[in-house]
């Protein structure tokens, strides 16, 4: 079974809080490590963003993340981890994608952590729209 790592709208730092603290009953992590992706107000030819619409192709998009998470797990000796992003609309300042390594040593969460974020940049069909305060809009460009 594919796990959903998709979230209805902005992910709350309650939800993150949660997360970790399922962790704490493992005694054999010594480190985590943490990307948290927020939602700016970028300035783009005059007009300011007011939020991003997230699509995502679903069945697709959760089938790669699962691969790239079994593929960091091979690379890197995690404990656990996690990868959550938004769907739909994410106003300016709010958090839009959230993922969790944890580890024995501080090396391998650091290094799983940010090889999850750029191959997830590269390879997951995950679309941004984003919605200026003049409610015009244009699809964002991902910067490796």
């Amino acid at each position: 079974m594919i796990k959903n790592h998709f979230i209805k709208g902005a992910i709350s730092p309650d939800f993150v809080a949660k997360a970790i603290e399922k962790y704490q009953v493992k005694t054999n992590i010594g480190a985590y490590d943490i990307f948290l992706g927020q939602v700016r107000a970028d300035q783009i030819d005059g007009r300011v963003v007011r939020a991003i619409e997230f699509s995502a192709y679903e069945e697709m998009a959760n089938k790669g993340l699962m691969e790239l998470m079994e593929t960091c797990f091979e690379k890197f000796n995690l404990t656990g981890g996690h990868i959550y992003h938004s769907l739909g609309e994410v106003k300016t300042g709010e958090i839009c994608f959230f993922v969790f390594t944890s580890s024995g040593h501080r090396p391998d969460a650091f290094a799983g952590t940010q090889f999850l974020v750029n191959e997830i940049k590269k390879q997951i069909p995950i679309f941004g729209k984003e919605i200026f305060e003049d409610e015009t809009h244009q699809w964002k460009v991902n910067k490796l």
